[in-house]
C-alpha cells in the first residue's frame, strides 16, 4: 500500500502539443545525414566494395570468385594434366660438401614405390600413386649447373647436411639461386639418422631451420630423407602443388633440353615446350651456346605415347612449325649504310668551328658569330630505308594501354634522389640566407693588383694543395676534383668538357659529342617508346606457335663445331625463345644494388660478369646516378660504395621487361683488395644484384670535373681567385662558366688579372675567407660493349681445397 508521502514519479504530460514539421522541397546535407542516422543508401556508395548487397548477390559474387579461381588453377595445371601431360621439373641441389643428389632422389622414389633408373642428366619418373610424372635433374656443387637447373625448374629441392655446415661455395650457390629468381622451394636434410642422440637431432633441425629461414622465411617445414613418411609427404607436394613460376620466364617459350643430337647440317634438341607457344620465327638462346635460328620444329612423342593423344597431333617427325618470311635475323647491329639522321647532320666528319670559349648549355659565349647551337633534332628514318633496316628504328607506335597486366614496377622510384649540392648548379645555391662572412675583410676598398713572383706563387700552390689534399681525405668534400699542372693548358686538357648551369635541367647538345662516340653507336637499336614496344613484343608471344606441353624436336641452324666438344650431358641445358628484337644491341641499363655488408666498393669500368634472363656477359659497366631528370643527364659515379644503388650501363642485347640481374667478380689468386676482409678463398664472388631497366641510347652519362681555387682578396662581393687557372688564356676560355662555393654562393668571372691565371669574380653575397671557389665541367662518357661469357662461371676444379679442408675438419671432429 503506497505511503502518504508523495514521491518523484509523474505521468507523461498529455497537454503538450507537437506541430508537424515544414516539408521543404530540398534538404540540406546535414538534414540528410541526420535522417540517415549512419546508414548509406546503395546508390551513394562510391566503389563496388562499398555497395550494400543482398544475401543472394553476395552468394553469387562468392560463387563467381570461386569459379574464376578454379579456371585459373586449371589453366596453370593444364600442362601437367592427362596421360601425355608435361612432367614437373625438379632440380635437386646439394649445398654441403657431403650432399648427394642421387641418394636424395632414391629416397624420395622409394617412399612412394616409384621405380626408375637414375642416370646422368635429366630423367623421368612416373609416380602412379599421384598420377603425375616428375623429371629430376640432380646436379653437383657446380655453380653454373645449379643456376641453369634452377632457371628451368618448377620445384627446387635444396639438400642440407646434418653433419657438415654450409661452406662458402654452398652459400654462394644459395644466394645466386635466390637472386636470379626461382619457383617453389623445398628443403631436405640428409644424414639425420647418423646422429645417435635423439635430443641432439632436434637441435640440429632447429639450427638448420634457422639457417634456411634467413634466406627463405617461408620454409616452415624441413623434410628428413631418413624418414619415409616425410619423404612421401614431400612427393605428394611435388605432384600436387601448383608451382608459382618465374615471371620473365613465363612470358616466353622455354624448355629443358632432354637430348641433343649433333647432326651434319643442323643440331636437334629435344624437350617439352613450356611457357608460351614456341614459334619458329623467333630466335632461341640455348644455354651459353649462343643465339640461333630455328630451321623447323617436329613432333617427338615418347614411345609409350599414342600419336593421337598429343596436344598438337602428329607422329614422330611430323612438322609442327616452320619459319616464314618474318623470321628474325641474327644481326646485332643495324647495317652500316643506314644513318640515323640526314647526311647534313653528320657532325663527326664536319670540321669543327673555331670558338673562343667553352660550351655552356647550348651556347658558345664570346664567339665572333654568337651563334646558338641547335638542340637535338628529332630522329627520323632516311628515305629509301628497306623494311629490314626500318626494324632498327622503334618508334612509339600505339600508346601503351593503362591497366595492362604487363606493366612493370617503377624502378626509378627505388632510387632515392640525392639532395642538390652547390656543384650541381642552380639547385644547390644557398638562396636568400644570412651572409657567410666570418669576419670583416682586412683588405682596402680598392687595391691595385701586383703580379706575384713565380717562385713564391709555386711554393704557395704546393702548400695549398698539400693542405687541401689532407682535408679531402678527411671529409671527401670534392670527390670529382682534379688538379691541373701549372704547365698544362686547361683548354686543351679539358677540350671535351662543357659547362652546365644545372645538371638536372640544362639541355645537352649531342652534336658536340659526335666526334667522340663509339663507331657502333649509331647502329644500335633506337627505342622511342619503350613501354609500347615492350607490350607489342610481349603480346606477339601470346598467340600461335607449338602449344605448351608438346614434346618436340627443335632443329637449329649454324651451331658451331666447338659446342660439340664442350657439351656435357651431365649439365642442364635450357632453350629459351627470345621475343622480337631481343637479339639486337642497345644501351642496356641495370639498377645495381651493393649490399650494406659489402667489404669493398666497386669501381666503374671494372670487369664484372653479369647474368640477366637466359644470358651471361662479361662487361665493364659505367655507373651513374639514377632518378628521372628533365634533360635525361645523369652524373657519372667513379665508385659504388656499400649500401648504395646506381645504374650500370653497357652495350648489350635488349631485354624486354624487368629481369633479375646478378653481378659476379673474378678474384685473381694472391691479389687482395685493401678493403676485402672476406675469408672465402673462392675465385668468384657475388658482389651485387640488380634489376633490368628500360634501355636508352639517349641517356647521357656526364663525367664531372671540378676545378677549385682559393679566394685571395675579398672585398664585399668581389673576390680575387687564384690557383684555379695558371694563364690568362684559360681564364678567357672558361669565363662563361658559373662559379660556386661549397657554402652555396654563386657567381661569375668578371675579368682576368695578370698572366698567372688570377681573376676577379663577383658573387651573390659575401663569402667566407675559409671557403673554396669551384667550377663544374662535364663531358659525356660512352658505355662499352659486352662480350658473351665463354666457359663456366666457376670451374669446379678451381675449388678442390675447400672440399678437402671441409673433409679434414669433419674427420677431426
Amino acid at each position: 500500500m503506497p505511503g502518504a508521502v508523495a514521491t518523484g514519479h509523474s505521468h507523461r504530460p498529455t497537454t503538450k502539443q507537437r506541430n508537424k514539421g515544414f516539408k521543404s522541397r530540398k534538404a540540406t546535407k546535414g538534414q540528410l545525414r541526420d535522417t540517415a542516422k549512419g546508414r548509406i543508401e546503395p546508390g551513394q556508395r562510391k566503389t563496388i566494395h562499398q555497395q550494400a548487397m543482398s544475401k543472394l548477390d553476395r552468394k553469387n559474387r562468392a560463387k563467381q570468385r570461386q569459379q574464376e579461381k578454379a579456371r585459373e588453377h586449371a589453366r596453370e595445371t593444364s600442362v601437367f594434366a592427362g596421360k601425355d601431360g608435361a612432367p614437373r621439373n625438379v632440380a635437386v641441389i646439394p649445398l654441403c660438401v657431403d650432399g648427394d643428389a642421387v641418394a636424395a632422389i632414391k629416397a624420395l622414389n622409394e617412399s612412394v614405390e616409384a621405380e626408375a633408373e637414375i642416370k646422368e642428366g635429366c630423367f623421368r619418373v612416373p609416380v602412379t600413386r599421384f598420377k603425375q610424372k616428375l623429371q629430376y635433374f640432380p646436379v653437383t656443387r657446380d655453380l653454373t649447373a645449379c643456376l641453369d637447373a634452377a632457371r628451368v625448374a618448377d620445384f627446387v629441392v635444396l639438400i642440407l647436411s646434418a653433419e657438415h655446415e654450409v661452406d662458402p661455395l654452398g652459400e654462394l650457390i644459395i644466394r645466386s639461386v635466390e637472386s636470379q629468381g626461382m619457383s617453389t622451394l623445398f628443403t631436405v636434410i640428409q644424414g639425420l639418422n647418423k646422429i645417435e642422440a635423439a635430443k641432439q637431432r632436434l637441435s640440429v633441425i632447429s639450427s638448420l631451420k634457422s639457417y634456411i629461414t634467413h634466406f627463405h622465411p617461408e620454409q616452415e617445414k624441413l623434410c628428413s630423407l631418413d624418414n619415409r613418411q616425410e619423404c612421401a609427404n614431400l612427393m605428394r607436394s611435388l605432384c600436387n602443388t601448383t608451382p608459382k613460376g618465374v615471371r620473365w620466364r613465363d612470358e616466353r617459350s622455354w624448355m629443358l633440353v632432354e637430348d641433343v643430337n649433333f647432326g651434319g647440317e643442323s643440331t636437334v634438341v629435344t624437350g617439352v615446350v613450356r611457357g608460351k607457344g614456341l614459334k619458329a620465327d623467333r630466335l632461341v638462346q640455348v644455354g651459353d651456346w649462343g643465339t640461333f635460328q630455328i630451321e623447323r620444329i617436329t613432333a617427338a612423342p615418347l614411345a609409350a605415347q599414342k600419336p593421337e593423344g598429343m596436344a598438337v597431333g602428329g607422329a614422330e617427325g611430323d612438322a609442327l612449325d616452320a619459319p616464314t618470311e618474318d623470321q628474325d635475323e641474327l644481326a646485332e647491329l643495324a647495317p652500316e649504310e643506314v644513318n640515323m639522321e640526314d647526311d647534313d647532320m653528320d657532325a663527326a666528319s664536319a670540321v669543327p668551328e673555331q670558338k673562343k670559349g667553352v660550351l655552356l648549355d647550348e651556347h658558345h659565349y664570346f664567339s665572333d658569330d654568337d651563334q646558338v647551337i641547335a638542340l637535338q633534332m628529332p630522329k627520323k628514318v632516311p628515305k629509301g630505308t628497306s623494311k629490314y633496316q626500318a626494324a632498327w628504328f622503334l618508334d612509339g607506335g600505339e600508346e601503351s594501354e593503362d591497366g595492362s597486366d604487363l606493366e612493370d614496377f617503377e624502378i626509378e622510384d627505388a632510387l632515392e634522389e640525392e639532395p642538390a649540392r652547390p656543384e650541381d648548379g642552380i639547385e644547390g645555391a644557398a638562396g636568400d640566407v644570412a651572409m657567410t662572412e666570418g669576419a670583416p675583410t682586412e683588405y682596402a676598398k680598392s687595391v691595385a693588383f701586383v703580379e706575384p713572383d713565380e717562385d713564391e706563387d709555386a711554393m704557395g700552390l704546393e702548400a695549398y694543395r698539400k693542405q687541401k689534399r689532407s682535408e679531402a681525405e678527411d671529409d671527401l668534400e670534392f670527390p670529382d676534383e682534379i688538379e691541373l699542372h701549372p704547365n698544362v693548358l686547361a683548354r686543351e686538357r679539358l677540350a671535351k668538357y662543357r659547362g652546365l648551369k644545372s645538371l638536372r635541367t640544362s639541355p645537352w647538345v649531342e652534336e658536340e659529342d659526335r666526334a667522340h662516340e663509339p663507331e657502333e653507336w649509331r647502329r644500335l637499336l633506337q627505342i622511342q617508346d619503350y613501354q609500347a614496344a615492350r607490350i607489342r613484343s610481349a603480346r606477339e608471344a601470346l598467340v600461335g606457335g607449338v602449344a605448351p606441353g608438346t614434346r618436340v624436336h627443335v632443329h637449329l641452324r649454324g651451331v658451331p663445331s666447338e659446342v660439340r666438344a664442350s657439351h656435357s650431358s651431365g649439365r642442364p641445358l635450357a632453350l629459351v625463345s627470345l621475343l622480337r628484337h631481343e637479339h639486337k644491341r642497345t644501351a642496356m641499363n641495370i639498377l645495381i644494388n651493393l649490399p650494406a655488408d659489402a667489404t669493398a666498393p666497386i669501381k666503374s669500368k671494372e670487369e664484372l660478369v653479369v647474368q640477366y634472363g637466359p644470358r651471361r656477359f662479361v662487361i665493364k659497366p659505367l655507373f651513374s646516378q639514377g632518378g628521372a631528370t628533365p634533360n635525361d643527364v645523369h652524373k657519372y659515379c667513379r665508385y659504388i660504395h656499400p649500401g648504395q644503388s646506381a645504374v650500370a650501363t653497357f652495350m648489350g642485347p635488349v631485354a624486354w621487361g624487368s629481369m633479375p640481374a646478378l653481378f659476379y667478380k673474378r678474384i685473381v689468386p694472391g691479389e687482395a683488395t685493401p678493403h676485402d676482409d672476406d675469408e672465402s678463398d673462392l675465385p668468384l664472388k657475388l658482389v651485387a644484384t640488380g634489376t633490368t631497366m628500360p634501355p636508352s641510347t639517349s641517356r647521357v652519362i656526364a663525367k664531372r670535373a671540378i676545378l677549385t681555387g682559393h679566394p685571395y682578396h675579398i672585398h664585399k662581393k668581389i673576390v680575387t681567385v687564384r690557383y684555379m687557372f695558371f694563364n690568362r688564356e684559360d681564364v678567357e676560355w672558361f669565363k662563361a662558366l658559373p662559379m660556386w662555393t661549397r657554402r652555396g654562393r654563386t657567381g661569375f668571372i668578371k675579368e682576368p688579372l695578370g698572366t698567372h691565371g688570377y681573376f676577379k669574380a663577383t658573387f651573390d653575397g659575401r663569402i667566407n675567407p675559409q671557403d673554396s671557389v669551384g667550377v663544374s665541367l662535364y663531358k659525356r662518357v660512352w658505355p662499352r660493349p659486352a662480350e658473351p661469357l665463354r666457359g663456366l662461371l666457376l670451374d669446379p676444379e678451381q675449388v678442390p681445397d675447400l672440399v678437402e679442408d671441409d673433409a679434414m675438419d669433419a674427420d677431426a671432429e
